[in-house]
């Protein structure tokens, strides 16, 4: 086994533990709650696949980019939610039934949105551009919904086992993703470099700015909900934004990963005032 498919293995493992380990405080109520909140489930859905998306459109129509920056926008928009972000999202929010239901009723509905909303920019883009919904399962399933079935599982059968093991398995988790991640961040550093100028940072935080912006605004009356979906609209699944960037943009597949990164990286930032202003009006 090469150090590659040692660190694809790291990222693959650390991520099921952490979305075992918040599952493991969640239960099959809160997974499936937003289906049974129809009004909120669209404001969420528009939000992170409506706006979002139009705003990326807008961004490549209007704005000379980089062609590598311009795949990872539109990939990154249509995509669903990650599944480490309810880490950062329990932490500003105390309603932690929209936090788990956001993250089931996204990953689900990502089998079949992610594809259809894909072939509608091909065809306003002119470009045959599609991804199989197949491919976007796979992913979902491994690093989402398998793990999180896991979680319900073991907090259905053994609730005292589960709170207890929820805090180690995180922990665990985000430890590893971070050991797995920092070789690759070295690696591709250059490329990331190289990208930085021609308004790069100026589009990626514009991009991440209008995502919180429409998930606060969109959120509806309650605090939390209000946080939890502006974090989601701004924050998406870069395995999946990955999958639908080199399947069709095979010539810019050098580029992607850096931009990628990139993206990643000054989401964390630019999302840090936001978290920091919403957990000081929790707090007060």
């Amino acid at each position: 086994m090469s150090v590659i498919d040692l660190i694809r293995v790291a990222v693959l493992l650390s991520i099921a533990l952490i979305v075992i380990g918040f599952a493991l405080l969640s239960s099959w109520r809160d997974a499936t709650s937003l289906f049974r909140q129809p009004s909120l489930l669209l404001r969420s859905l528009l939000a992170m696949n409506v706006i979002v998306p139009l705003f990326a459109i807008f961004l490549v129509r209007f704005f000379t980019l980089r062609p590598a920056l311009e795949i990872v926008l539109i990939c990154i928009a249509v995509s669903p939610v990650p599944p480490f972000l309810p880490q950062k999202q329990l932490k500003v929010a105390g309603r932690h039934e929209y936090i788990y239901g956001l993250l089931g009723a996204s990953s689900l509905l990502s089998i079949v949105l992610v594809p259809l909303t894909i072939a509608l920019l091909g065809a306003a883009f002119s470009r045959a551009v599609h991804v199989s919904p197949l491919a976007v399962t796979r992913v979902v399933a491994f690093t989402v919904l398998i793990p999180f079935a896991i979680g319900l599982l073991v907090h259905h059968l053994k609730p005292d086992l589960a709170v207890r093991l929820s805090g180690p398995l995180n922990k665990i988790g985000m430890g590893l993703l971070l050991v797995a991640l920092v070789p690759v961040l070295i690696k591709m550093w250059p490329g990331v470099v190289s990208l930085i100028g021609d308004g790069t940072l100026v589009a990626i935080i514009a991009f991440v700015a209008v995502g919180l912006a429409a998930g606060h605004l969109l959120g509806g009356p309650e605090s939390s909900t209000r946080s939890v979906l502006a974090l989601a609209a701004a924050t998406r699944h870069p395995g999946v934004a990955l999958i639908i960037a080199t399947a069709n943009f095979p010539d810019e597949k050098q580029l992607v990963l850096p931009a990628l990164l990139l993206y990643l990286v000054v989401c964390a930032i630019v999302s840090v005032p936001y978290v920091m202003w919403r957990k000081r009006q929790r707090a007060a």
